[in-house]
């Protein structure tokens, strides 16, 4: 069985001091939530002050983004090592970072190499645009974010993992995929590309999160899907209500 997953992808929202106030709320409700693995994902100015209020909780906690390298001159990047000082998880490869800073399936792979290096657990986002949904071209865009943003990766390492589809086309535009669509992508498209990396095993076992307009009110149509392991969740993981239920419909 794998372990529901709900992780809230704060992006460049809350200050400090407001990063305090909503983990403080929302930890309330999320700590008797069992039977779900739970991930918070704050600004980078935020992770030390959410690190502290999350000590001896069973609540995650994990960056938004980093650079592969360990060091050097890259002004404005964090590192791997700066990162798993606070963190457990990082979000990679998220179509924000693609779309606006240039991201593509190779620099997502050295990230996925130095993330799994020093013990970060990546939450790896693919998923098809507007335009290539529309053209049917789902099944090769995502079947080749998962094999290139993978590859190298051993099978000891794929099977700590997560991975998110993310259809662009969802995010943030309050246009969610329904759960039967979503599960068509999960099962048909990124399953058996981990199977054909990776075998049936470890396929089996890797966790496929469904991101892009998960709202408290459609996340149960989402999590009844056999393969959908939970959600990464956007603008709803600012909203305490929101993320909470969101979780508690994971754990069903």
């Amino acid at each position: 069985m794998r372990t529901p997953f709900v992780a809230g992808n704060w992006k460049m929202n809350k200050s400090v001091e407001e990063a305090r106030l909503l983990v403080s709320e929302m930890g309330r409700g999320l700590k008797v939530i069992d039977g779900v693995e739970k991930v918070i994902c704050p600004p980078f100015t935020s992770l030390v002050a959410v690190s502290a209020l999350l000590q001896g909780t069973e609540i995650g906690l994990g960056a938004q983004n980093m650079h592969w390298e360990e060091k050097g001159a890259f002004t404005g990047e964090i590192s791997p090592s700066m990162v798993v000082e606070f963190c457990k998880y990082v979000i990679l490869g998220h179509s924000e970072r693609r779309t606006y800073f240039g991201e593509i399936n190779e620099t997502v792979n050295k990230k996925v190499h130095a993330a799994l290096k020093v013990g970060l657990i990546p939450i790896v986002c693919i998923g098809e645009t507007l335009g290539e949904y529309e053209s049917g071209k789902t099944a090769d865009v995502v079947g080749s974010q998962a094999r290139e943003g993978l590859s190298g990766v051993s099978h000891e390492n794929a099977g700590k993992i997560v991975i998110a589809y993310e259809p662009v086309w969802a995010i943030g535009t309050g246009r969610a995929s329904s759960g039967e669509n979503a599960e068509s992508v999960h099962r048909d498209v990124i399953r058996p590309a981990l199977k054909e990396m990776f075998g049936e095993k470890i396929a089996q076992s890797i966790r496929i999160l469904y991101g892009g307009s998960v709202t408290a009110s459609n996340a149960a149509e989402f999590f009844s899907q056999a393969d959908i392991d939970g959600a990464l969740v956007g603008g709803a993981s600012l909203k305490t209500d929101e993320f909470v239920k969101i979780a508690q419909a994971a754990a069903r």
